[in-house]
This record gives C-alpha cells, sequence and structure tokens, in this order.
C-alpha cells in the first residue's frame, strides 16, 4: 500500500511507474505479487502467435528495462523493492514461458511453480535477493525465480507430452 507521500512521488498513470506497478495490478492492496505474476497472461497470450526468437528478444527486454523502471520506481518511492513494484514478476512470469505452449495446464503449473519460487526464495533466489541491491536486485531474484520455473515447466512437458 503506498502512503500518500508515495503516491505524489510515484503517480500510478506516470508511463515509468504504470509498468513498474504492473498496470496497476501492483496497487492491490493484497498480494501485489500475486496480482502482478496474473498481470504477466494477458502478455503472454498476446506472445503466443510469435516465434521462439522473437519471444525471447521481448523477455529481454522487459527484463533489461525493467532494472531502469524499478530503480526508478523504488527511487521515487524511498522504498527498495516496494510491493507495488511488480514488473518484476511480470518479466519472471515471460521467462517461466520460454518455449512452453500456453494451455490451461501449464499456465497453472507455471503460476504456481513461480509464486513459490518467488515467495519461498529457496536456495540461490533468496542469496540472490539479500545481496543485490537496487533495480538489478529487484529483478534478479524474480528471474532465477522464472528460470527455475521453466525448468519445471518443461520437464512437466517432456514427461507429460
Amino acid at each position: 500500500m503506498l502512503t500518500a507521500e508515495q503516491k505524489q512521488a510515484a503517480p500510478w498513470f506516470h508511463p515509468v511507474h504504470f509498468l513498474s506497478f504492473g498496470f496497476g495490478s501492483g496497487l492491490m492492496p493484497k498480494a501485489p505479487g500475486t496480482f502482478g505474476s496474473l498481470a504477466a497472461f494477458p502478455i503472454l497470450w498476446l506472445l503466443t502467435d510469435i516465434n521462439l526468437m522473437m519471444f525471447v528478444v521481448v523477455t529481454l527486454v522487459a527484463c533489461i528495462v525493467g532494472i531502469s523502471l524499478c530503480q526508478h520506481t523504488a527511487q521515487k518511492l524511498k522504498v527498495h523493492d516496494h510491493g507495488a513494484i511488480v514488473w518484476d514478476e511480470i518479466a519472471g512470469m515471460l521467462v517461466a514461458f520460454i518455449a512452453v505452449p500456453l494451455a490451461w495446464d501449464t499456465a497453472l503449473l507455471g503460476f504456481i511453480l513461480f509464486r513459490y519460487f518467488d515467495i519461498a526464495k529457496p536456495s540461490l533466489i533468496g542469496i540472490i535477493d539479500k545481496r543485490f541491491d537496487g533495480g538489478f536486485g529487484i529483478m534478479a531474484d524474480d528471474i532465477v525465480a522464472g528460470l527455475c520455473t521453466l525448468g519445471c515447466l518443461h520437464l512437466y512437458l517432456i514427461f507429460t507430452h
């Protein structure tokens, strides 16, 4: 939840903050990271018909640009990795679905796994979360959570399809 001072410093309708706040999904009073992860699904759906190389390029751009977006908004809010900043969840979800067909089973499993890795921060994800600051630190743990989810989804696809 943003304070009045934070709302003034980082208005949600400013293009940078609009993206950092996951199109407004990060402004939900409860579970903003979960809503930010859900906000990735319309993007994933829009990307279903592009080829793999283009999907990877879009994902890389989302990750790289996300470093600056999240850094800028965090500075305006004066809080490192404020809960309302959810672009990192969106980028992490894009990573999780590289070369994964979007279907009900992969969407559900990918969402659950990504939220698990993002919240629990097991092993390397937790180390990254504690070790890095700024926009890179905000983005890095979610990108690695996306990579872990990606590995699990590909194993799922190998054994079930």
